[in-house]
């Protein structure tokens, strides 16, 4: 069971020459990663916190960790929810399989450097492996545009209902699972990290869990649009 820890091929088609401005004048911020699994010193080639690896609830403690990670130090270039403005590549599109992250490790660990000017700075030897992959598992997990579309008028009504204070909590979080289920990847990887899925780990029974359920629906549905 995932644990409710809510704080909340196209590579060769990136091109780190389209960052328009230099990364490297911000100091890396560190990332609390205690409560994941250690991965040994020599770097992997392979994340080892997909959900078919290291289960659901490490899957799940990634997601959050690399979240906060990614948005302390990644969201100003390459956008907020991994959606890129066209300062940088829309990693969200980086495919969920060894090759990727061999690729998205290569310049978390080395950073990249254009004429002499830092684009990206070094994160690898600042912020360490297992931050790394929790980014990446955050990365990979971002949904498809229109993920939600299909969903969208039923995502709605349930959010209401909750912001109300109403409904079966048992039966909303099971019918929000099985919305976050469907919710399709850009990257290809077979679990994603929706609003559907936020919102039904939030709710707990209590009346504060429903209006938490809410905004998480709030959000997620703002911005899919």
């Amino acid at each position: 069971m995932i644990r409710s820890a809510i704080g909340l091929g196209v590579v060769a088609a990136l091109s780190w020459g389209s960052l328009a401005n230099a990364h490297g004048d911000v100091a890396p911020q560190p990332v609390n990663t205690d409560a994941l699994p250690e991965v040994g010193e020599e770097w992997l080639t392979e994340n080892p916190y997909r959900a078919e690896k290291a289960g659901d609830e490490v899957w799940w403690q990634a997601v959050v960790i690399g979240d906060s990670g990614y948005n302390q130090n990644c969201a100003r270039c390459h956008g907020l929810g991994v959606v890129s403005g066209g300062l940088a590549p829309d990693l969200r599109f980086l495919e969920a399989e060894e090759y990727g992250d061999e690729w998205f490790m290569e310049r978390f660990i080395h950073g990249y450097t254009q004429d002499g000017t830092t684009k990206m700075p070094a994160f690898g030897e600042i912020l360490g492996q297992k931050a790394g992959w929790a980014i990446r598992t955050y990365i990979e997990t971002r949904p498809e545009d229109g993920a939600l579309d299909a969903h969208a008028a039923r995502l709605g009504a349930i959010r209401d209902e909750l912001a109300a204070g109403g409904g079966d909590d048992a039966a909303l979080k099971a019918e929000l699972m099985e919305i976050a289920a469907q919710v399709v990847t850009a990257s290809g990887a077979p679990k994603a990290d929706s609003a559907a899925l936020r919102a039904a780990l939030a709710l707990d029974g209590s009346a504060e869990s429903k209006k938490h359920a809410s905004e998480m629906l709030t959000i997620g549905l703002s911005a899919a649009h």
